[in-house]
């Protein structure tokens, strides 16, 4: 709760990539609120106010997940909404011609999101989707500490680049300073 209330101001990316490690750090302690406690919030040195609040917290999104069917695999509303407001962001910057450069990233990274959708057997996934899927995948490989192709590394360094600029642009939409840079 508390990581993500930080990532979510600072890099709503590295949110919603910590939010899907949540969702898959439930499911791998079952749903159960008492093995939660026992392998990840004893863990933090926390008071017992903090305590609570996280326990609540993990509680919270446990019942989510039981109550929107993602028990076994998918992802919560909340996570499914910030990718949607991340594509309508996407789609307002591709189209305006006041970032070019986010274009640019965007056609360099779109060949390996192809790429992916051909590999993957959800192809009905949104691009956005498919680059999130990429790099929360990557991050599981290096935490388990498994070889990671050349090829592998190229593709997501640009899907990275093309995410990490997404993420800066929501960052500045947040702030109230992106009207300003698309209509000037």
């Amino acid at each position: 709760m508390f990581i993500a209330k930080q990532l979510k101001d600072k890099n709503i990316a590295e949110y919603l990539l910590y939010m899907w490690q949540v969702e898959d750090l439930l499911r791998a302690n079952g749903l159960d609120i008492e093995k939660v406690k026992q392998t990840i919030v004893d863990r933090y040195q926390l008071d017992d106010t903090q305590k609570a609040e996280l326990t609540h917290w993990y509680e919270d999104l446990i019942n989510m997940m039981r109550l929107e069917g993602v028990s076994e695999e998918g992802h919560l509303q909340i996570n499914k909404n910030t990718l949607l407001s991340l594509t309508d962001l996407h789609l307002q910057l591709l189209h305006s011609s006041k970032v070019p450069f986010y274009g640019a990233a965007y056609y360099k990274a779109l060949p390996y999101m192809v790429e992916l959708r051909a590999k993957n057997d959800k192809k009905e996934l949104p691009e956005l989707e498919t680059c999130f899927d990429a790099l929360y995948g990557v991050m599981l490989l290096r935490l388990q500490k498994k070889e990671i192709s050349a090829e592998t590394q190229k593709a997501v360094a640009e899907i990275s680049n093309f995410i990490s600029l997404l993420a800066n642009y929501y960052e500045k939409e947040q702030r109230g300073e992106l009207d300003e840079i698309l209509n000037n």
